[in-house]
């Protein structure tokens, strides 16, 4: 028996990989290799090089293993890119889920942890936000994975595929042995971005806005480190292997730090000055994000082990210093 991972070529998806294969469970690798990449997956892995809206190419990875758990990466999930090209993400986000349900129905597939996001609360009417709380997204990045949400709750109570949904704050940090790490093509998280100037990648870090209701004015958002949310996939599939009902759980720290934290954080890590630069308020950045993860905790007996905001970025800086170019392919 077999966990099929789609999208275990990414960020996300790889760290899951390893804790996976480490814990002892079989896995298999699905992903089209868009923005993933073919390094990040140990080679005794098996993998195959799919887009899930390929229906007939996706039966053909069920029909060729014994799968009996599905845990699901494969997203666009550029905020910025989904304003400019929302039919990109419905087709890709929602059309993906869309062929993996139908076939993972086929197949008798009863069981799928779902990478959900924060993203599905849009403006937060309260800090720290519950899992009750309203769900109106802002963007059609967050809006695809609301829908697809639905999706999987309307196929929960008809078909009985019972489902964990993991709605994610910003997920940071690289696997702590530098093997592995965070290479987007086009980067648009915050450590990523500090970090390249101590990589002679850009001059200074730009603070989009210094005057938000906060300690310091810059933006405060909940960090989770990548192990840490890795082990919460494989909480959540014991949940469901135990008889657990289809849920939704937020991850978080449960506390916040602010741009200008992080920042300094990193100069500790590095001994870099790196300089910042303020910049002008991006519209729609709320001032404060912070998970109610009490949940969690109390469900599946998730706690974040790694919270220090300088361990955190040590594992990224290690990973980034190693890998100046990412994978390089």
């Amino acid at each position: 028996m077999a966990v099929l991972i789609c999208g275990g070529a990414g960020y996300v998806g790889s760290h899951n990989v390893r804790a996976f294969v480490q814990h002892g469970e079989k896995v298999i690798v699905a992903d089209s290799l868009e923005t993933g990449h073919r390094a990040s997956v140990p080679e005794d892995v098996k993998f195959y090089k799919v887009d899930i809206r390929d229906s007939q190419a996706l039966d053909k990875v069920f029909a060729e293993n014994d799968i009996e758990s599905v845990v699901h990466f494969c997203a666009y999930s550029l905020v910025g890119e989904s304003m400019e090209l929302p039919l990109k993400y419905f087709n890709n986000n929602v059309g993906g889920m869309i062929s993996l349900l139908e076939v993972m129905h086929k197949h008798s597939v009863k069981r799928i942890i779902f990478s959900s996001t924060a993203a599905t609360y849009g403006e937060p009417k309260r800090v720290p936000i519950l899992e009750t709380d309203p769900t109106i997204p802002t963007n059609p990045y967050g809006e695809s994975k609301r829908i697809m949400e639905k999706m999987m709750n309307w196929v929960s109570r008809i078909h009985d595929i019972r489902y964990v949904s993991l709605r994610y704050f910003n997920v940071a940090g690289a696997w702590s042995d530098g093997t592995i790490g965070e290479d987007h093509k086009v980067e648009t998280h915050l450590i990523p971005l500090i970090l390249q100037v101590p990589l002679g990648k850009r001059e200074h870090i730009t603070i989009y806005g210094d005057d938000y209701p906060t300690k310091d004015g810059t933006c405060i958002r909940d960090y989770i480190h990548v192990e840490d949310l890795a082990r919460a996939h494989l909480l959540a599939l014991g949940y469901l292997r135990n008889g657990g009902e289809s849920n939704i759980f937020n991850l978080g720290s449960g506390d916040g730090y602010s741009v200008m934290e992080m920042i300094n954080a990193a100069r500790t890590v590095t001994g870099h000055p790196i300089p910042a630069v303020i910049g002008t308020r991006r519209p729609g950045d709320p001032a404060r994000l912070v998970a109610d993860s009490t949940k969690a905790q109390e469900i599946l007996h998730w706690k974040p082990e790694i919270v220090k905001m300088e361990d955190i970025i040590a594992t990224a800086w290690k990973w980034h210093s190693s890998h100046p170019h990412g994978y390089g392919d």
